[in-house]
């Protein structure tokens, strides 16, 4: 009962007992979890997630040479691996109990033995294996396959896919959810500071912090910066002059480190420094100083995971960090594991434990219900618009359909991926046009996570209404918009679907 609940102590009264303090404590009230260095090795991650395979499925995403692997959704690029320029059948499925379905199917031998690989999109999750053919005297049929793999499966009709660049799309909507753009924040705490206003209104930068941003990465200048931004202004300083970049095993990673981020005198909340950090889903809290912290002391909907690190002897040979971890209580477990004790000499190890640490961090909050109902919809929606796509262009293939008003499906098409594209582009010209109208008497501080610049940000916060209403076709090429060098596309990385929230959370 809520009336018996003893709630956990609360930092002023941790601060008030005397040192030694805790790295992190938790809420009074709960909502999160610490990672504990002394659980057994191998503490499970989460039960979708496997180690990262390299684009050209050349194996194993390579460890640095320390054992400290990625981890991902590997199903997610199993079809640029296993079929993707290599002899296969692509199938598409209208109206069956679990909605749409797209099937992929390669014959494969090995070792003398013939097996089946097997793709099953559905609406909910891709279902990915490999069957022996051992004892069969013919292939099993299509929709019993299905049946393999969703033994609760009805209403199956398949029709093969017959348009030469099906692959393509296919392989695109695999690959919505693959990331290789990263931003996290990086929070200076000082001794006994216990408020979100008291961490983001810190502007000294210490030797000591210094040295912990160059193990991030390099300190880099953001005025006409080519590469991933993380939503910083390249082209007019409004977030500031210089952030922290680096790239780490093929992935970008850019820092909002809180002391580099604009300081407005007389806002006690720093509101610009928090629309970036506060927006971020990870956040690493360097600690100069034994000092507690607690996970829910910055109020946003988007942080989820954070990655505390104490230095020790700083400046010196003997520089050594302490690492702790805390997640929301529904973001699962990720590694690689903290050691016992976590503490870490500077250097190359520590560098990669820590970049790993924080991408697994962000692909594990992606897990966790806010994230996954909106990832959720936003899988429905892609693959219901591949299936329309891919029965368009199979009847144009075969002379049998149009591409106007009456070539949508009967189970309620959406018109094709294209139609779309091209209502969502306008809706951004329009949009972008707003923006610049109000350029000089609004502010350009406001920044969407995932790349979008701070005008465009700008124009879909006051068209709010008109985004809602094209919520659809606008998801799909609005949340994919990279301010940088990137061209709009069919597919959005789920990263970036979150681009219209941080107005619903700041």
């Amino acid at each position: 009962m809520q009336d018996d609940y003893i709630p956990y102590p609360r930092i002023e009264d941790i601060l008030e007992k005397g040192s030694p303090y805790p790295q992190v404590i938790l809420p009074q009230f709960g909502g999160y979890w610490i990672e504990d260095a002394e659980a057994p090795a191998g503490t499970p991650t989460s039960s979708e997630s496997s180690f990262c395979e390299e684009d050209d499925g050349g194996g194993m995403s390579p460890a640095g040479g320390f054992g400290f692997r990625l981890e991902c959704n590997s199903t997610a690029r199993a079809y640029r691996k296993h079929f993707l320029g290599r002899e296969h059948m692509n199938y598409y499925c209208t109206g069956s109990s679990l909605g749409n379905l797209i099937m992929s199917l390669k014959h494969e031998e090995a070792e003398g033995q013939e097996f089946l690989r097997i793709m099953l999109r559905s609406r909910t999750k891709t279902h990915h294996d490999r069957i022996s053919l051992a004892g069969l005297n013919q292939l099993p049929s299509v929709p019993q396959i299905a049946k393999l793999l969703c033994d609760d499966v009805t209403g199956l009709k398949f029709n093969p896919v017959l348009y030469p660049r099906g692959s393509q799309l296919i392989v695109g909507y695999d690959e919505h959810e693959v990331n290789n753009t990263f931003k996290f924040g990086v929070i200076y705490q000082k001794f006994g500071q216990t408020s979100e206003e008291e961490l983001f209104g810190n502007n000294e930068e210490t030797p000591a912090f210094r040295e912990f941003l160059s193990v991030l990465g390099d300190n880099i200048e953001l005025n006409d910066f080519k590469g991933f931004r993380g939503g910083l202004d390249v082209s007019h300083g409004q977030t500031g002059s210089e952030s922290v970049y680096t790239v780490f095993r093929q992935r970008e990673m850019m820092f909002h480190v809180s002391t580099k981020l604009p300081f407005t005198e007389g806002d006690v909340q720093q509101l610009q420094r928090k629309r970036h950090i506060g927006n971020d889903i990870v956040a690493a809290v360097f600690q100069e100083d034994a000092t507690p912290f607690v996970p829910d002391m910055i109020a946003s909907n988007f942080l989820h995971a954070y990655v505390l690190v104490q230095v020790e002897n700083p400046g010196t040979e003997h520089t050594t960090y302490k690492v702790s971890v805390t997640a929301r209580e529904d973001v699962p477990p990720f590694g690689p594991p903290l050691p016992n004790p976590a503490v870490f000499k500077k250097g190359p190890e520590f560098r990669d434990f820590l970049l790993t640490k924080l991408i697994n961090a962000e692909n594990a909050c992606y897990k966790s219900d806010k994230f996954a109902k909106l990832e959720g919809r936003t899988r429905a929606a892609l693959l219901d618009n591949l299936h329309d796509e891919l029965h368009r262009q199979t009847q144009a293939t075969l002379g049998l359909g149009h591409a106007g008003e009456e070539d949508k499906l009967e189970n309620g098409g959406h018109g094709g991926l294209l139609e779309s594209f091209k209502l969502s582009t306008d809706v951004v010209s329009l949009a972008l046009s707003f923006s610049l109208s109000l350029s000089l008497c609004l502010p350009l501080s406001l920044s969407l996570p995932f790349s979008l610049s701070c005008a465009f940000s700008l124009a879909v916060s006051l068209s709010l209404s008109l985004c809602q209403a094209l919520s659809l076709s606008l998801s799909l090429s609005l949340s994919h918009s990279h301010a940088d060098t990137q061209t709009l596309s069919y597919y959005l990385p789920l990263s970036l679907s979150l681009s219209l929230s941080p107005f619903l959370s700041v």
